[in-house]
């Protein structure tokens, strides 16, 4: 039997499971058109998270004004989408580099990753190796995972993954998951750095008495998920945004994009101002692509 054949006896399975995928998907969809039109955020986005002794995670489900076959050739492609992927992930105020590069079982991205959002030095950054799994695909449904073992202070099992439906032929709905795990040393670090670096921060959900008449956000490490699930997500968005064209132009805009999508949650996201992000974001783009 041929590779090829052999290969192809693993298409029905997978064909049945992003069919199946894809109806759950869409069910999730219908559950939520309440979450999705009435919320904060000024977009038809719902954003959750949940914290266990060892894992925390982030989830965005969102309505995307993009066509599915426009995200599905974005973030999908097994030629390009783990190159695309870098591209969306330096958008990031905390991400400083990304290099793609071929390992046993595909592509790996490997991402630096920096405590704080101004610029650093790449000795002074976390290096995390996430291999981009083969995406699932199906008619009008694709599922995407980044997985990385380890990262820093003692954190392990990185996980972004995305799941996009097609609802109509101009939106697209899409489920955004971000999670990492620790032990007991990797909360204490984790607690370290909430203590400095992460202090005063704040997520998203709002845990105050119904009758309270100020708000009161979430912290600590859910806080922490909530707001990077955000950025990854508002990343995705600016990324989508702007179609191809002069590639200069065309990262100043998403650049520009994600910070003012960003600026619109300054609680929970401003760090720096958009002078400040631009260029430090346009020389971290100039060393992804010499390599350095």
């Amino acid at each position: 039997m041929t590779f090829l054949a052999a290969s192809c006896l693993l298409c029905p399975k997978l064909s049945a499971q992003a069919s199946d995928d894809a109806a759950r998907l869409r069910a999730t969809y219908q559950s939520m058109q309440l979450l999705l039109d009435h919320n904060s955020f000024h977009r038809r986005l719902y954003l959750d998270s949940r914290e266990s002794p060892s894992t925390v995670t982030g989830e965005i489900y969102a309505v995307m004004d993009y066509p599915f076959a426009i995200v599905s050739a974005a973030l999908g492609d097994p030629s390009k989408g783990a190159t695309n992927w870098c591209d969306v992930l330096l958008l990031h105020p905390n991400v400083k580099y990304c290099h793609v590069s071929a390992s046993d079982n595909g592509n790996a991205l490997s991402v630096n990753i920096s405590q704080k959002e101004a610029a650093e030095e790449p000795g002074s950054t976390y290096r995390l190796r996430f291999a981009y799994d083969a995406p699932i695909s199906g008619p009008g449904y694709l599922h995407v995972k980044l997985h990385a073992d380890s990262g820093p202070l003692n954190t392990r099992d990185y996980q972004i993954a995305l799941e996009a439906v097609s609802l109509d032929s101009e939106r697209t709905f899409l489920h955004l998951t971000y999670a990492y795990s620790y032990g007991t040393i990797g909360r204490l670090a984790m607690k370290g750095y909430l203590s400095t670096f992460g202090s005063g921060k704040v997520g998203f959900t709002n845990i105050a008495d119904p009758s309270a008449v100020q708000p009161e956000y979430v912290d600590g490490m859910r806080g922490l998920v909530e707001r990077n699930t955000m950025r990854y997500y508002l990343a995705i968005d600016a990324w989508l945004g702007e179609p191809p064209g002069n590639p200069d132009t065309r990262l100043e805009q998403r650049l520009s994009n994600w910070f003012s999508a960003s600026e619109e949650y300054p609680r929970q996201l401003h760090e720096i101002d958009r002078q400040q992000y631009m260029q430090m974001k346009q020389q971290e783009y100039r060393s992804q692509q010499t390599g350095q």
